[in-house]
């Protein structure tokens, strides 16, 4: 009963509010946004492009009209932007959107004014509620449409609330110091039409990919049902446009509950949100790009294979594994050096007795087309000859008092050095540039970067860990890529646990971490990485095969399909395991990044049988086969924002049943990729969107859109289609991205008119920013059977011995 009481009275504090607002005047703020004031709240709303808006409402003028948060680096912009208010409403205008917030001026003649009428019965009610219950804030009611008055979306309701024992919450007090700005509970509730579908939201493990209906509880969480989380509060809709929500607390989304979608963070001092609007999906990511950052371009080498395990213990052990490689004449790119190479956990040095000479290592391996890539630690035991320096500036993070924060008695690794601080980020660069890289290192692997001792209760430079909850890997992966744009010829790539708001700006690869080796974590990684990649980050991975020990003992419900007794000194007891490693590592060939890692004896593609070593083997050609369209999808996001591994909603709106699929996605414009999750299956059924005819890649048979179908897939074939209307570039055989790469086909999938932009650079520096690069504009016509191309010349061969139509006798 308090609650629907409190809920009630909401209601009639809102229409009170009304009142007052009719007699407030508009300010503006240096020409960028309206303030509008309403009761004891402000409210702002700040242009930043024609279709994108920030709103802001709180009951302190001062955290209303204050820049964004942490993440966002876009300046506001007005141009094209139009106020009017009206007797009902404030207006604001565009060409791409109108924002009306209801309740305008009221300045209605005396004689209009309504007369008093008795109140009803409901009205009495409300009025007895009030005297014991009430909201925290005044009304306000925002809806967001087209200029054409089509829906957007709509928030109907806001809080404000000091943390009380009512709500269950007066102990998060007791995260603050005195000193500290006050907490807040901050939250909003927007319409939720039955046919409305969310996306995105960082990365939830659940195994779901429309977030409607579930609770999301959006923050770094390593224990996490399912695996662990970290979120982007960001969410991509069917209905035209994308929420961007501007607090880094942890907050708990519930999409489509009661016909609401509520947002609720746990600290903050106003509401602070984005919306953008698209016509398309892919116009929504160039909005989250415009607010967060553009997508710069990885290392050529992050496109092709990183071979990865837990752990390569010696530098001998590594250079085997690269001759390995080389010896069967099979293409990798990128050797990874895992943790515990190290005298103590935050030594910054490498073991003399397993690496005598690390940059003798990496100079050999140079030669033999590799990079390397080292696990750096944000993690100082007192031992360490660093601690008593990041002690001694306050640079950990650490308790009210000062005290670093630490783990104990469970966890003895340390505590984490807090890069919120600019002077300690400065120096935490610096102490890996040269006590790590200097070993001839060309990229790092930032581990456990949520960070793993969680901040709240403890204390950044920049404040509460309560407050800033989620913000540590937008910090600790910005002081390695200023630091490598700074310091090194190269580009910067880091490979990080977790992400927040403007990560991707940051030469970053992100991974779903921990993940258990099962046909379950499997399938569930599929809308993982796609809800991921609809937050707008495109390079997101995992570990191929798991990365948590295999059982001693697993029997599968079906006969294996590839035999184990050969690799028993790897697989142990996991009778199904080489079968379950086969389908995962055919499903990582068409991720944005494709790594294999794990807790195995042995992780190389001739580590599982004599029977899956030529399907490995297969699917790693075709990796680099695929280069030459793979990292031509880079440069279109780095371009866009718009990630190539897509969720079908975005490129079949229309089209319910795909829109909702969570085990099929688009790999670029051209591919559909429907990986096998089922042990033992042999078979599955794939559904192709309406709207276009498909190529089964593997056999050329095309097949009209709008169906589903049974597709043959024996264990060494995924189930693989190409939209009718798609160019796909192939490049020569090659054994690392290091080696010159010539065009071997251009394939052509007939069936409708395409387009596809052939891009080329050096792979390895940021000169494509100045414009030095190779671009190459290919345009199939369908009517006439010919392709033309301009541009750069991608080949020297004539046209006919390059391009390849499928179909064509």
């Amino acid at each position: 009963m308090g609650k629907t009481a409190a809920a009630m009275l909401r209601k009639l504090c809102f229409a009170t509010a009304i009142v007052s607002v009719f007699f407030t005047d508009i300010a503006y703020g240096q020409q960028q946004n309206i303030i509008i004031p309403r009761g004891e709240s402000t409210i702002v709303l700040e242009p930043y492009a024609p279709n994108i808006i920030r709103v802001t409402l709180s009951l302190i003028k001062d955290q209303a009209t204050a820049a964004p948060g942490y993440g966002i680096v876009a300046s506001p912009a007005p141009d094209g932007w139009a106020y009017e208010e009206t007797e009902d409403a404030h207006i604001y205008r565009s060409s791409r959107m109108v924002v009306t917030l209801l309740g305008g001026s009221g300045r209605r003649s005396q004689s209009a004014s309504p007369q008093p009428t008795e109140l009803t019965n409901v009205q009495k009610t409300q009025a007895s509620i009030g005297k014991f219950f009430n909201g925290s804030t005044p009304w306000a009611d925002l809806r967001f449409t087209t200029p054409d008055d089509k829906p957007l979306t709509e928030m109907n309701g806001w809080q404000m609330s000091v943390p009380n024992y009512k709500d269950g919450n007066a102990g998060i007090l007791n995260d603050k110091r005195p000193s500290d700005d006050p907490f807040y509970q901050v939250g909003a509730s927007f319409t939720s039409p039955s046919d409305e579908h969310y996306y995105g939201l960082g990365q939830n493990q659940e195994g779901y990919l429309d977030h409607r209906g579930h609770s999301v509880p959006c923050w770094n969480n390593y224990t996490a049902t399912g695996g662990p989380t970290w979120c982007i509060p960001f969410v991509v809709t069917n209905k035209g446009y994308g929420l961007l929500w501007d607090n880094p607390s942890q907050t708990t989304i519930d999409p489509g509950f009661n016909e609401q979608t509520r947002w609720m963070s746990q600290v903050g001092s106003r509401v602070s949100f984005f919306v953008i609007a698209g016509n398309t999906t892919d116009e929504i990511y160039s909005g989250y790009r415009l607010l967060t950052g553009a997508t710069p371009l990885l290392p050529k080498a992050a496109y092709g294979y990183i071979q990865c395990k837990q752990r390569y213990i010696t530098q001998d052990e590594v250079l085997q594994v690269a001759k390995g490689y080389r010896d069967r004449h099979l293409p990798a790119d990128v050797l990874v050096v895992d943790w515990f190479y190290y005298t103590k956990m935050g030594q910054m040095d490498m073991d003399p007795q397993n690496w005598p000479d690390p940059k003798a290592m990496n100079d050999e391996l140079h030669k033999m087309g590799f990079q390397t890539m080292i696990s750096v630690w944000p993690r100082f035991v007192p031992e360490s000859r660093f601690y008593d320096t990041i002690l001694k500036n306050g640079w950990f993070e650490h308790l009210a008092d000062g005290t670093p924060t630490n783990g104990l008695p469970y966890d003895r690794a340390g505590s984490d050095i807090d890069t919120t601080n600019p002077d300690a980020a400065h120096w935490y660069w610096e102490t890996v540039r040269d006590n790590i890289l200097s070993n001839g290192f060309d990229s790092l692997w930032a581990d456990e970067t949520e960070p793993d001792l969680p901040p709240n209760g403890s204390y950044y430079h920049i404040g509460p860990g309560t407050r800033y909850y989620n913000v540590y890997p937008l910090f600790h992966t910005g002081s390695l890529y200023d630091g490598f744009r700074r310091d090194t010829d190269h580009r910067a790539l880091t490979l990080s646990r977790d992400a927040y708001l403007g990560v991707q700006s940051k030469g970053t690869i992100v991974w779903s971490s921990d993940i258990a080796p099962t046909w379950d974590t499997l399938q569930r990684q599929i809308p993982t990485g796609l809800n991921a990649a609809a937050s707008g980050l495109a390079y997101w991975s995992n570990d191929t095969g798991g990365w948590q020990y295999l059982p001693g003992s697993h029997k599968p419900a079906h006969p294996p399909l590839l035999d184990p007794s050969d690799a028993r000194d790897n697989v142990s007891g996991y009778d199904d395991y080489p079968e379950l490693y086969t389908r995962w590592f055919e499903y990582a060939t068409f991720l944005p990044i494709m790594r294999t890692h794990g807790s195995r004896n042995f992780n190389e593609v001739w580590s599982y049988g004599k029977q899956a070593e030529p399907i490995l083997e297969k699917y790693l050609k075709l990796r680099y086969e695929l280069m030459p369209y793979i990292y031509s999808l880079g440069y279109s996001t780095y371009q866009t924002g718009a990630p190539y591994m897509r969720a079908l909603f975005m490129d079949f709106p229309k089209d319910t049943k795909a829109s909702l699929l969570t085990d099929e996605y688009m790999f670029g414009p051209a591919f559909l990729v429907a990986p096998i999750y089922e042990q033992g299956a042999t078979t599955r059924e794939v559904y192709l969107p309406a709207g276009s005819d498909w190529y089964n890649y593997w056999t050329n048979e095309r097949v009209h859109g709008g169906q589903s179908i049974i597709v043959h897939a024996p264990i060494d074939t995924i189930p693989l289609f190409v939209r009718a209307g798609s160019i796909i570039p192939f490049g020569s055989q090659v054994l690392s991205t290091g080696e010159v790469q010539s065009i071997a086909k251009v394939r052509i999938y007939p069936g409708a008119n395409a387009e596809f932009t052939l891009y080329q650079d050096d792979g390895k520096t940021y000169a494509y920013e100045k414009g030095s690069s190779q671009i190459t504009h290919l345009h199939w016509d369908d009517k006439s059977r010919k392709l033309a191309h301009d541009g750069a010349q991608a080949w020297s061969q004539p046209d006919n011995q390059i391009i390849d139509i499928v179909g064509r006798r």
